[in-house]
């Protein structure tokens, strides 16, 4: 079946622009498909909406007894302290939190450092606003890990990659086009048994990455393997869950070259 030339426009003002327009042909059932496209049009609007809601409710109040009051202390630091010009922002768990050497190891770009705990995807599903919205930064780096641990309550490779489209979501409602760089999962000799799970995750991180507007999945994992395909476990302090400042030198490098890779494509 051929179309007829105006079946390409999709609003009523393009439409009447055009030397195919004719009234006679734009009778009453093309006035009803019209509006039943845009009725459409807006009901999937409000699916998603509601899809993305509903996978961070159910966490809102295990997270927000939780980690309240360290939202709280970052909502505090925000208004005492002012951010760097052109600064990277650096969100998640404890990683994040613990890495002590972070301005030095991504010199010479000026970073805002917002990690909390032991985290989880969800977790910062919860508070993306909060932690994220306060700041003006040139991009975005994130990093979650407690997601997949081994226990009863651990989320699904496909829930952790659908919880980040939410947060990438959530920051998209403020920051159209800022980079957002999203850190593989590393491999760790205390949840080694479970590295099947976590890197499926990393599979489906990254696929998400790849279809999300000006998102970046940052792989590492090599680089904390031995040659037996096992966790380096020189890269860790004792709990062999954290790394050392070894570990977070090799972090550090591979995240500035990534932003050296993309940031140096922007004008």
């Amino acid at each position: 079946m051929t179309l007829p030339k105006f079946a390409m426009f999709t609003t009523l003002p393009q439409l009447a622009k055009t030397k195919h327009f004719n009234y006679n042909i734009l009778n009453m059932n093309t006035l009803m498909a019209f509006k039943t496209f845009r009725r459409l049009g807006l009901s999937l609007l409000m699916i998603g909406l509601l899809i993305s809601c509903s996978i961070t409710r159910k966490y809102t109040k295990d997270s927000t007894a939780k980690w309240g009051k360290d939202i709280l202390n970052f909502e505090q630091q925000d208004k005492s302290e002012k951010d760097p010009e052109n600064a990277i922002l650096f969100a998640g768990s404890s990683s994040i939190r613990l890495w002590s050497t972070l301005k030095e190891d991504v010199a010479p770009y000026p970073v805002i450092q917002r990690g909390f705990g032991g985290s989880k995807f969800s977790d910062l599903a919860v508070f993306a606003d909060r932690i994220i919205y306060p700041h003006q930064f040139r991009a975005l780096v994130l990093f979650e890990a407690n997601d997949i641990t081994g226990s009863t309550a651990d989320k699904t490779p496909a829930e952790v990659a659908k919880l980040l489209v939410d947060i990438v979501r959530t920051v998209r409602r403020k920051y159209a086009d800022q980079p957002v760089f999203v850190l593989e999962i590393t491999p760790t000799p205390s949840r080694w048994s479970v590295w099947p799970q976590i890197k499926q995750a990393n599979k489906l991180l990254k696929k998400a990455c790849s279809k999300l507007h000006n998102t970046y999945f940052i792989e590492t994992s090599a680089d904390y393997l031995n040659r037996s395909g096992e966790p380096r476990s020189e890269l860790f302090i004792k709990d062999k869950l954290h790394q050392n400042h070894e570990g977070y030198l090799i972090w550090g490098d591979l995240v500035r070259k990534k932003l050296d890779e993309v940031l140096h494509q922007i004008p």
